[in-house]
């Protein structure tokens, strides 16, 4: 038996029990879900990090898409938060690395 403590995407149980075995599962609580979704969106982070896949980045996407849901909030929110946060500090886009400050 191996054991897990981690948040799974909802037909996981269902496709365990289809290949013949048998799985424990149990409902979260909505401080623990969100938890859970912290921990998975690092998880998937990593694993798109090792990968460069087009996949993980999915779900990642899928991760963020869920912790909006979770949190309440929305997808223009957070665009729009995303927007004044280029407008006043820039994006990502010149590739600029920081390699040191001065006094």
């Amino acid at each position: 038996m191996k054991q897990y403590s981690k948040l799974v995407r909802d037909l996981i149980p269902e496709i365990i029990q289809n290949s013949g075995k048998e799985c424990k599962t149990r409902i979260l609580t909505d401080a623990e879900y969100k938890e859970k979704l912290a921990q998975k969106l690092c998880e998937e982070a990593n694993e798109f990090l090792e990968s460069k896949d087009k996949e993980e980045l999915a779900d990642v996407l899928e991760v963020f898409l869920s912790l909006l849901e979770a949190y309440d909030f929305t997808i223009e929110e957070v665009d729009a938060i995303r927007e004044v946060k280029a407008a006043k500090r820039g994006g990502f886009s010149k590739r600029i690395e920081l390699l040191e400050v001065s006094d």
